[in-house]
């Protein structure tokens, strides 16, 4: 006897218990050697473990279905769950370039020309340069790529790192052990992964290792394989930095590489490493280089404005994030 939570992933949990419980007591119906007990988003397991798997076989099925259609199988969920089940259709219903969805049901969407180019490109190639201004969903689009990834077994793990580089300020000295150091360095990692995956899930990934944010220094010495590694912030990195990252590669690896070359936070006598290496890495093949521009940007209207007067009036790609 075994004890297991799974998870609701992008789905609302009122359609998926139905009203009064209905929709889930149909489904306890057909596992009556365990013992489940749901909760908002938590769906907790008490059993043998090939029941176990079995309802997390079944639970997959009704997810895949409930992401495209926002509603549990029409009418009779019996005949659903008896029939074979058919794989997730990456399309939602209003024929937008879904790529998964959300806590509560949100669809997290390719918005964009160059996200949806993105989203094509991470088919053909495995190590991608998604480059442009603040504001165009680069990093967001490219972890949506990889929590799908890891839904769909295409990966084992994913992994986000960027440069421990101060956007400008001098932070001085911080308090507690090393987590609490980097945290405010990676924070809009973390932000960009509570919209697409439960928290509790998230902290059990986290701690089991299954999603691994650390700072770029933390690569050194290290073979990635079977991940998915985004680099964020890749113009604060130095060429040094930057080969020594993208020479982690290992087998089944995809890579994407984040950047705005007009936000470089390093010292002024230091090169960026990503600026240097875009013209002698473009045509070779397996990598992809994208280029936003501001008619991407999908934040409040005025950072487009304000990415562009900054761009006319200000000069040597070094302005503060």
């Amino acid at each position: 006897m075994i004890e297991k939570t799974v998870y609701l992933e992008g789905i609302d949990p009122q359609a998926f218990y139905g009203p009064g419980n209905r929709n889930f007591e149909k489904i306890r119906s057909f596992f009556p050697k365990l013992k489940i007990i749901g909760r908002n988003d938590e769906i907790k397991l008490i059993g043998e473990s090939p029941e176990i798997v079995r309802f997390e076989n079944m639970l997959e099925r009704i997810s895949a279905y409930m992401l495209v259609k926002h509603k549990m199988p029409d009418e009779d969920i019996e005949k659903f769950m008896l029939d074979a089940g058919s794989e997730t259709d990456y399309t939602d219903q209003n024929g937008g370039e879904l790529i998964i969805y959300g806590n509560s049901g949100k669809a997290i969407t390719a918005r964009s020309v160059n996200q949806k180019k993105l989203v094509d490109q991470y088919q053909q190639n495995d190590l991608i340069f998604a480059i442009g201004p603040a504001g165009t969903g680069k990093t967001y689009t490219a972890i949506a790529l990889a929590v799908r990834a890891l839904r769909d077994k295409e990966v084992k793990r994913i992994i986000l790192t960027r440069p421990a580089v101060e956007a400008g300020e001098k932070l001085g000295f911080l308090p507690g052990d090393m987590k609490q150091k980097l945290d405010p360095y990676l924070q809009p990692l973390y932000d960009a992964l509570r919209d697409m995956i439960p928290y509790k899930k998230l902290e059990g990934y986290i701690e089991e290792g299954v999603i691994e944010i650390a700072p770029l220094a933390f690569m050194r010495g290290r073979t990635l394989g079977d991940a998915f590694v985004i680099l964020d912030e890749g113009q604060n990195t130095t060429l040094k930095q930057l080969k020594m990252f993208l020479t982690r590669m290992g087998k089944n690896a995809k890579f994407i590489v984040t950047g705005d070359i007009t936000q470089i936070d390093l010292p002024e006598h230091v090169q960026s490493g990503l600026v240097l290496s875009l013209d002698f890495l473009r045509n070779i093949n397996g990598i992809s280089i994208i280029e936003f521009d501001t008619g991407d940007i999908v934040r409040h209207r005025l950072v487009k404005h304000i990415v562009d007067a900054f761009h006319k009036n200000v000069s040597g790609g070094r302005t503060a994030t």
